[in-house]
């Protein structure tokens, strides 16, 4: 299995403490991720974030609904948290999200770990489809975060 990875890095005008509770709510991810995937939370909220949380979604990728389980597999309050797929349409997906303070500011990482099905062709596949719009997603997922929080960034 051939994995890739992609890493994002934004700092945003905001206090730590105030950023990583934003992302500690989960109903903010439909705020992060762009309109095309028509990305809809299926699971009863309140979610409560913690190590073990199941989190079902429901998306749209190159046109193709799937439904998406992914858990939290690391959960460090105020510093990181990871998501883990656990049934969807990738081989392997597995999401750190990071949190450190600079100064007044702080400074989110996204740091992705991705492969995809298709045996001998999925290189192909990946370079042809998945990396761009992977790409694509986390480019988005950069300007929300820095459009939310009033950066100027990236």
């Amino acid at each position: 299995m051939r994995t890739y990875t992609l890493n994002r890095e934004v700092v945003v005008p905001a206090p730590l403490d105030e950023v990583f509770e934003f992302f500690s709510n989960a109903d903010n991810l439909e705020k992060l991720t762009p309109a095309s995937l028509r990305f809809k939370i299926l699971t009863n909220r309140p979610i409560e974030m913690k190590p073990g949380a199941l989190i079902e979604y429901q998306l749209r990728l190159l046109g193709v609904p799937f439904r998406w389980l992914t858990e939290i597999t690391v959960w460090e309050p105020g510093i990181r948290f990871i998501d883990v797929q656990r049934k969807g349409p990738y081989l392997l997906w597995e999401h750190e999200h990071g949190f450190r303070a600079k100064g007044s500011s702080t400074v989110v990482t996204d740091s992705l770990r991705y492969a995809v099905p298709g045996g001998p062709l999925a290189p192909m596949f990946t370079r042809l489809f998945v990396r761009g719009q992977v790409e694509r997603i986390f480019e988005y997922r950069s300007r929300a975060i820095a459009q939310l929080f009033g950066s100027e960034n990236p």
